[in-house]
């Protein structure tokens, strides 16, 4: 995850340097049951409202929390399918609290109302993400249900009344691009804390509706509106956070639109995004499915690790005779194509690797997803410059996609 907002912070009042990733546990997505109420068209997990069977239990859940403090983790984010649907979530989320772990829920938000909300606040929960296509009848097409989207904004309400952290969590494709400038309206009229704008990736249905992905342009005008709003809240001293993930080229672009603003911090800025060090699939991000399968990060579904009702977690993610593993946790990783020979590598660490698999084969070629040109990656044969200005057009008309 690159969070947008701290880094230009940073860039506004730059504070004490922060260390390189740590060597400790990684924040874990545990997606507790694939059982969902909707049917959504980019699910990684092609989740349905069915029972999965061999879905672990509560005591095997506790138990693999035990392993995860042992291994260092020091936040879980409890997922699905939706995790709603799970009757013992909300012990499970408190027996999480109580071992000290920073617990946040992901969840599609149409079966919070308003008792559901409480439990939500009495069992901990530090944050809530609520994952929206668009606005109305957008979302409710891409969510597969009718009134989806009313009851998701219903539930995203109930949070607010009682006080929990809530934000919103939004995939970009071609068909609900220009939702975009939407959705980040209604986080402020809603007082969402924070605005989560997830690249798709080609996983699960995200891998059978790959030529949805919004084109390389519009793509980047996204992320410079982001950047610019969020640099206005920063400015204003608003308390809302801009995240964005599954495309690590996002933190060059902003060092790039720094250099254009503020050249005198740039270099600063570029420290501290080698610090942070791009992509951290493998290495700061790991997932664990409904069936304890381990994967590097939650779109590597197609590839177990090793399943935590057989090894403890620890022993599964420090195992580098994995090829998979071994590649990802080397420092710097080797990559092919132009990653390999971009000179910001040292930032982005190859961007998403399971994008590369998916296309070629090779989870350490070049991330197809990259939308910085080559004369900007330092590349020789430079292909002509693309400039993007921020997608302020009309509401409800898509911005001009193209390749």
């Amino acid at each position: 995850m690159f969070r947008l907002t701290h880094f230009l912070r940073d860039l506004h009042r730059p504070g004490p340097m922060r260390p390189a990733r740590p060597a400790a546990g990684p924040v874990v997505i545990w997606n507790l049951i694939r059982r969902c109420n909707l049917l959504c068209r980019h699910c990684y997990s092609v989740s349905g409202d069915v029972h999965f069977p061999g879905e672990l239990s509560t005591a095997e859940v506790k138990a693999v929390m035990a392993d995860l403090k042992a291994a260092g983790v020091p936040a879980i984010i409890l997922s699905g399918g939706e995790p709603l649907m799970r009757p013992d979530l909300f012990e499970i989320a408190r027996h999480g609290k109580d071992m000290g772990f920073a617990m946040s829920l992901s969840s599609n938000g149409a079966l919070i109302d308003a008792a559901t909300a409480g439990r939500i606040a009495a069992a901990g929960f530090d944050y809530v993400g609520v994952s929206l296509d668009g606005i109305g009848a957008v979302h409710d097409r891409f969510r597969g249900q009718e009134g989806a989207y009313a009851a998701s904004l219903a539930g995203i309400r109930h949070l607010s009344d009682c006080g929990v952290r809530v934000g919103l969590r939004y995939t970009m494709t071609a068909d609900n691009a220009a939702s975009f400038p939407d959705l980040l309206d209604l986080m402020k009229a809603e007082a969402c804390t924070k605005f989560y704008l997830s690249h798709l990736v080609y996983a699960g249905r995200g891998n059978k509706n790959r030529a949805e992905d919004a084109a390389h342009r519009a793509t980047r005008a996204a992320v410079t509106t982001l950047i610019e709003t969020a640099w206005a809240d920063v400015l204003a001293g608003a308390d809302r956070e801009y995240v964005t993930g599954n495309n690590d080229a996002d933190g060059v672009l902003l060092l790039m639109w720094a250099r254009e603003r503020m050249p005198e911090r740039a270099a600063d800025l570029e420290a501290r995004l080698a610090a942070w060090g791009g992509n951290a699939s493998g290495v700061g991000v790991a997932n664990i499915d409904n069936l304890g399968q381990v994967h590097p990060d939650t779109f590597w579904w197609d590839y177990s690790l090793g399943n935590v009702k057989d090894r403890p977690f620890g022993a599964i993610w420090a195992d580098t005779a994995d090829p998979l593993m071994r590649g990802l946790k080397q420092r710097p990783r080797r990559i092919s194509g132009r990653c390999g020979q971009c000179r910001h590598f040292h930032l982005c660490g190859g961007n998403t690797r399971v994008r590369a698999w998916r296309l070629t084969g090779d989870p350490f070629a070049e991330d197809p997803a990259c939308y910085l040109d080559d004369r900007e990656i330092g590349l020789d044969a430079a292909r002509d410059r693309v400039t993007v200005t921020p997608y302020r057009g009309q509401r409800h008309e898509a911005p001009s996609l193209i390749a």
